[in-house]
């Protein structure tokens, strides 16, 4: 009996013990923010040391980079942090774009081209563990279209020199008809981001009938044929009559000739007595010969500012044969005229 009281009491101090020294021990911490530990052991004696260390992809920044196992069974505190690793910004693409939020670890690019072009290469890119994307960025390369249509007596017209038998999209085409032929649709074609052109235009045969001689003109060609498209005909006027309009007229792609251009007569002055300023002369009346004035030009005559008892000149303009003279003009006498002339607007003072 008194074996087996010793025997309880033994085991119960072993007990106590094993208890007591499991309070001191620190478990396996658990760590947050991308740190990581070696190694799978789950309980740690009072004063030993683990190292700490970041996760791939992640980087230390700050504090010491290891935790102690006090003698009360926890940890000794960190400020021990990890950051994600940044790759470089990315570079833009040509004739493309890309689109990213940011570029730290496990980030993405994502690319696209722009309308007409072809993606040739990765469509994205990841920031990896290194510091660096996955793939290298892709090219954008135009689309291609073959050479534009010809149409029959037609020509093209690139707006930059093609090589081979391929274009790029984008490319502008100038068309052109070889007359008598007349171009019907649009001049121009470009080549699509489907890879066809616009539509082609139709290259057809325009004619004109003989234009119309034009009063009191002439023109160069009185031949009594149809005129081809684009072909030209030169007109001028008689004696001194002006033309106003084109000089020339041409066929034009709906088979009719341009404006025909008209003579326009002169005019004469319209005064018996007095002074006119004509291309910056001052003339008498009586010297002005002939007494002709030709369309849109302009000759002033001279009226008198009774008030302030000075002349001024005026000036009105040949329109057609017409030439209207300013009310304020006052005939002068004839006994004014040619005793006292120095008496009359265009004489004294001017204004």
């Amino acid at each position: 009996m008194e074996c087996v009281k010793t025997l309880f009491l033994l085991c119960s101090s072993l007990l106590l013990t094993t208890v007591t020294s499991q309070h001191n021990v620190c478990s396996r911490p658990d760590l947050k923010g991308h740190i990581e530990l070696s190694g799978t052991q789950r309980f740690f004696s009072p004063g030993v040391e683990l190292p700490l260390s970041c996760q791939q992809g992640y980087t230390p920044i700050s504090g010491p980079r290891k935790i102690v196992c006090t003698v009360s069974g926890e940890w000794s505190k960190t400020k021990f942090e990890c950051i994600p690793k940044r790759c470089p910004y990315p570079e833009p693409i040509s004739n493309g774009e890309l689109l990213y939020e940011d570029t730290i670890y496990q980030s993405t690019i994502n690319y696209t081209c722009n309308e007409g072009y072809i993606l040739t290469g990765p469509m994205s890119a990841v920031c990896q563990a290194n510091g660096t994307w996955s793939t290298p960025p892709p090219i954008c390369i135009p689309v291609s279209c073959g050479l534009a249509p010809i149409p029959e007596f037609g020509m093209v017209i690139y707006e930059r020199r093609v090589r081979g038998n391929t274009t790029d999209y984008g490319l502008t085409a100038k068309y052109t008809c070889l007359p008598p032929f007349a171009l019907f649709g649009k001049p121009t074609a470009q080549c699509t981001a489907e890879g066809t052109w616009t539509e082609t235009p139709e290259c057809r045969e325009v004619t004109c009938p003989p234009p119309d001689n034009i009063e009191r003109g002439y023109m160069s060609n009185n031949e009594r044929r149809d005129f081809d498209y684009m072909e030209r005909v030169k007109y001028d006027c008689r004696g001194n009559y002006v033309l106003e309009g084109n000089v020339e007229v041409v066929c034009q792609e709906n088979g009719r000739w341009s404006d025909l251009p008209s003579c326009k007569a002169p005019c004469t002055v319209g005064i018996q007595r007095g002074r006119i300023l004509y291309k910056e002369q001052k003339i008498w009346i009586g010297d002005f010969e002939p007494n002709v004035v030709l369309h849109k030009e302009t000759v002033s005559v001279y009226c008198m500012d009774k008030d302030r008892k000075c002349g001024y000149a005026l000036s009105t303009q040949c329109i057609d044969g017409t030439l209207k003279i300013p009310e304020c003009f006052e005939e002068p006498s004839l006994a004014d005229y040619t005793l006292h002339p120095s008496s009359l607007p265009s004489e004294i003072e001017q204004c």
